[in-house]
């Protein structure tokens, strides 16, 4: 699976696409939880590149996926603690974007509280997922 054991190599080959990381946003910070509601993102990911980025997810341990209570035909999926671990690294790339980039104004609003308490947004951004319960939406 891995081209090398340079870390940053092993991470880009989970990471390394456009799309990743964006369904583990949608998973912390937009509610989403099923193939229907990551197609509905405002970045209209393809149903195959979907599909494949959500097994690969699986397959390395970020990701895991269960029978929806109430939907027996749907499925949840809800990130492991592998997939938790990210939130650092989700919470740098919000900061680094809005530093250098035009970004929407819940960017904006998140780097202000960064700015405040990065340890204390972290660590509830970790207690939330931790207890699934929900985030603010983006707006």
């Amino acid at each position: 699976m891995f081209r090398s054991q340079c870390p940053i190599s092993t991470a880009l080959d989970i990471f390394g696409d456009k799309w990743t990381l964006l369904v583990i946003r949608d998973l912390l910070f937009n509610e989403k939880k099923t193939y229907g509601e990551f197609l509905n993102s405002e970045e209209k990911i393809a149903t195959n590149i979907l599909s494949d980025r959500l097994s690969l997810m699986e397959k390395a341990g970020i990701v895991s996926k269960q029978k929806h209570p109430d939907h027996g035909l749907k499925i949840l999926y809800s990130l492991t603690q592998k997939g938790i671990d990210l939130i650092p690294v989700l919470v740098e790339l919000i900061a680094w974007s809005e530093k250098y980039q035009e970004v929407h104004p819940y960017a904006k609003q998140f780097v202000k509280l960064l700015k405040k308490d990065k340890a204390g947004v972290i660590k509830g951004l970790f207690e939330n997922a931790r207890n699934e319960d929900s985030f603010p939406k983006r707006q």
